[in-house]
């Protein structure tokens, strides 16, 4: 009898289990890595085609609120505003008519969060490369857009010693 007892408890348990399972393997679904990284290459030219226009607004809406942004040469900086704040000033002073292209180079994803590494390049007006380098953005999805929440980059070219 109890043997029988326990055949109709698992048995009753056995499709609560599958059915967990299942709406589990919905809810994590792996994102479309094609379509994401021409979202975020998206992204990246309206970051840089913000910077040409030198609207600093435009380039903060790449990042969160609360974001971190690791820059080579200084130290890092929290919060939107504050981003936003220095893009400002950088912006103000560039008077080279320099821009920047910001390539997609590897994407990796889990969850709602997404890790891209990239190239950038500064080109002058002419086309000449000035710099480049790479960096790395971490993004969080919230209703449904990606945003960054940190982000560093390096240069590859070497520092000239005066």
């Amino acid at each position: 009898m109890r043997s029988r007892f326990q055949s109709v408890i698992l048995l009753a348990i056995l499709p609560l289990f599958f059915w967990a399972c299942s709406s589990r393997a919905e809810e994590t679904k792996p994102a479309d890595i094609t379509q994401l990284k021409s979202d975020i290459q998206a992204m990246e030219d309206k970051y840089a085609a913000a910077e040409k226009a030198k609207d600093a607004d435009a380039v903060a809406a790449y990042y969160s609120t609360d974001a971190i942004s690791y820059n080579r040469n200084e130290e890092p900086i929290s919060g939107k505003a504050a981003i936003k704040d220095r893009i400002a000033q950088r912006l103000a002073k560039d008077t080279t008519g320099n821009y920047n292209v910001y390539k997609v180079v590897d994407l990796f994803t889990e969850g709602n969060m997404a890790v891209e590494i990239g190239s950038w390049t500064v080109v002058n007006p002419s086309g000449t490369e000035k710099d480049k380098g790479h960096y790395m953005s971490y993004f969080q999805k919230s209703d449904g857009k990606y945003l960054c929440v940190r982000d560093m980059n390096v240069t590859s070219n070497p520092v000239v010693k005066k």
